[in-house]
């Protein structure tokens, strides 16, 4: 297996930039603990405190991004499940077409993966990471 680099760029409140890399053999798991460390700097948005707080500061986009990485990690799920959880996470609604937007566009972006019919479709979350969060490279 080929050496791969994996490198991790983040900026805090303060503006300040921290790089994480990492080399050699990436692992889903190696990948997840970096991206608590990249959590823990304050690079992502976490799962606790009160999210209808954190929702003023995030678009629509984001929020539903954030429903599907806290609430379906490793499950598959509609877009009428998304636009429930949505609406109980944050108190406001948000409709269905707008989900299903989201989610095609996530599917596009590699955040997502999709089956199923257009009447049935399921979307669950990529088992690898979108190019934007994590850039990589073979060596």
């Amino acid at each position: 297996m080929p050496t791969r680099k994996m490198r991790v760029e983040l900026y805090d409140g303060d503006g300040n930039r921290y790089t994480v890399s990492f080399e050699g053999q990436i692992t889903r798991e190696k990948a997840l603990r970096l991206l608590d460390l990249v959590e823990l700097l304050g690079g992502m948005p976490s799962g606790g405190g009160n999210p209808a707080a954190a929702g003023n500061e995030f678009s629509k986009y984001d929020r539903v991004r954030m429903v599907a990485q806290k609430h379906f990690p490793i499950v598959w799920f509609s877009s009428r499940d998304m636009q429930s959880v949505y609406e109980q996470e944050f108190k406001e609604p948000i409709s269905l077409s707008t989900v299903a937007t989201y989610l095609a566009r996530m599917t596009n972006r590699g955040i997502l993966v999709k089956m199923g019919s257009s009447k049935s479709l399921k979307y669950k979350l990529a088992p690898s990471f979108p190019r934007a969060m994590l850039k990589q490279q073979v060596t």
